[in-house]
């Protein structure tokens, strides 16, 4: 996912902590706790202690934050309190804010735009229909919007008012400080030493390209998309609840806003969705394999290997070079032998690299 900066002044590329994405990240955290083991113990607790009416309202409403999270979430002017940014999102065109917030799946026009479903039929109906897979009561909700869009937007407000009084004012007074002092970080990184250095920094899943054509923030997602910042802006907005997600507002008419987890990495990094493909496609032949079994017990030479598996060193060679290729074998030389052996570190990260790949 692309989005051009091209003669955007850095000036204009600002890292802030945002308490109302704070918030919509946390209430993802609850909503799919699986997807968060890092913060089971949290997830665990504030589910625990919410009451039951609070906890009704927040899973009738949960499709604004669970398998995606709506724009109306993610500011591109972060204010210093969950106040201000309400009343920011209080002075929202009705067609704006719901079209946004109805966004109960990865739309495929998200990238082109959609009319609001407050003026067009189709998106009326195809809205209605998104929200019957999940379930009547939000459908009732989805109908009640588009029928009262004042009074649903109220409901919303009193709402998140309400996790900040029950739970969130606690953990943004917690994490508020490290979110700050991680924005202050970017903002000096991109001043001394360049904005591809602050970007990196925010996530090895983005880069900044920069050619004859222009300047464009590389976000790698499985979603495809384009967006330009001609005239606008873009707003980093670091979280403490994101990871392993990296959400990205691309959508036309609204300017670009990243939502990128403050730094708690694993040891190698962050694996881009292309190399998570290529390993995950060379261990699914059945002789590279078997092959593993051997070189994860130590190193093997391609002779060692044609032998022990009955094949040609050819053909060993061949599925030797797929598995480099996707690094996940290395390779040294002693004497007039080459040594293959597994990469035992970059296996064992497969399985969190490809569930952060997929929910990126």
């Amino acid at each position: 996912m692309t989005i051009d900066i091209t003669g955007l002044p850095h000036e204009r590329i600002t890292f802030s902590p945002s308490p109302l994405a704070e918030l919509g990240a946390a209430l993802h955290a609850l909503s799919e706790p699986a997807h968060h083991a890092r913060l089971h113990a949290w997830t665990t607790t504030t589910a625990a202690a919410l009451k039951p009416e609070l906890a009704d309202r927040l899973h009738e409403a949960d499709f604004m934050w669970n398998s995606t999270r709506s724009d109306i979430l993610l500011p591109s002017r972060p204010r210093g309190t969950l106040a201000e940014e309400l009343d920011d999102l209080d002075r929202m065109d009705d067609e704006k804010y719901v079209g946004s917030a109805l966004e109960i799946s990865c739309n495929s026009k998200y990238t082109h735009g959609a009319p609001s479903p407050l003026v067009d039929e189709r998106m009326r109906r195809r809205t209605l229909d998104l929200a019957a897979a999940r379930g009547p009561r939000q459908v009732a909700f989805v109908e009640r919007m588009l029928a009262d869009p004042p009074g649903t937007r109220a409901w919303v407000r009193r709402l998140l008012e309400d996790c900040d009084e029950a739970f969130f004012a606690d953990t943004w007074c917690r994490v508020r400080v490290q979110l700050t002092a991680d924005a202050r970080h970017k903002t000096e990184l991109m001043r001394h030493k360049g904005l591809a250095e602050a970007v990196a920094d925010a996530s090895p899943a983005m880069t900044l390209e920069e050619d004859a054509a222009g300047s464009r923030i590389v976000v790698d997602k499985l979603v495809q998309g384009r967006a330009s910042a001609a005239g606008s802006a873009v707003t980093f907005l670091p979280t403490a609840f994101g990871w392993p997600h990296l959400f990205a507002l691309y959508a036309p008419g609204w300017q670009p806003v990243i939502q990128y987890p403050v730094p708690d990495r694993e040891p190698g990094g962050v694996a881009s969705v292309e190399a998570v493909t290529r390993r995950l496609e060379a261990v699914a032949h059945p002789m590279r394999m078997r092959l593993c079994r051997s070189l994860a017990r130590g190193s093997s030479t391609t002779s060692e290997l044609a032998d022990a598996y009955n094949i040609t060193a050819p053909e060993v060679s061949r599925h030797l070079a797929v598995m480099k290729k996707a690094g996940l074998v290395t390779t040294q030389r002693r004497g007039r032998y080459v040594l293959h052996q597994l990469d035992v570190a970059v296996v064992a990260r497969l399985g969190s690299d490809f569930l952060e790949s997929v929910l990126r």
